[in-house]
């Protein structure tokens, strides 16, 4: 690999690598997309087994990232022409329409960008990851697993969810949490506010660890 393309990977609310790459959709860029939320997941090869049982998996949860005004954005290192061949043998065997863009990385300028190529690997394919990016295009979130595992597309869903929960109330989520569960009040900062948490109408096991319901 060039060193032009040594592989980085972003951080944690830190502002996305930015990019303008073909795709399915034509040409797009990820400025495209500011003000709306944005899935980037990268599947290591079109026609192969696992990515599309993962392909089928986006393909069917498309209406829940809509209603979370959520951008769904397919990569890989092959081209645009196998991208749709691709698409289009997902359709007739599987009959679910993949609606969203698939870049054809095939310089691997943007997964090199988003640390998706991991020599120890495979050198000629990416690895799948998985970025959540807000509105204001910092990257909030980052999943990765190897190349034999697929991914589980609900738990895509429910972090979206609960990063959006969190940028709107400043609430976090506890393990296991799905949407209508209650949600934990972040810590207070001061003794005072200590003492306060303890008269609190939330749920308090102590001032420290403190439950709420979590707005719609």
């Amino acid at each position: 690999m060039s060193e032009s393309l040594q592989t980085t990977i972003p951080r944690i609310n830190e502002p996305a690598p930015q990019f303008t790459a073909p795709s399915t959709h034509g040409e797009i860029s990820l400025s495209d997309f500011k003000g709306k939320w944005v899935v980037l997941f990268s599947h290591p090869a079109d026609f192969t087994p696992v990515c599309t049982t993962e392909f089928v998996g986006f393909a069917k949860a498309a209406a829940d990232f809509a209603r979370l005004e959520t951008q769904l954005i397919g990569l890989s290192i092959d081209s645009v022409y196998s991208h749709i061949a691709w698409i289009r043998a997902i359709e007739r065997h599987f009959g679910v329409s993949v609606t969203f863009p698939v870049i054809a990385d095939l310089s691997m300028n943007v997964a090199s960008k988003y640390g998706m190529i991991h020599p120890g690997a495979s050198a000629t394919a990416a690895v799948r990851a998985v970025f959540v990016i807000d509105p204001a295009q910092n990257v909030r979130a980052m999943i990765y697993y190897p190349l034999t595992t697929g991914r589980v597309i609900g738990e895509v869903v429910r972090l979206v969810e609960a990063l959006q929960l969190n940028a709107k109330h400043s609430l976090a989520t506890p393990e296991g949490w799905q949407p209508g569960d209650a949600c934990i009040v972040p810590p207070p900062l001061t003794q005072a506010a200590a003492e306060q948490r303890m008269q609190s109408k939330y749920e308090v096991t102590d001032w420290w660890f403190s439950k709420t319901t979590c707005p719609k």
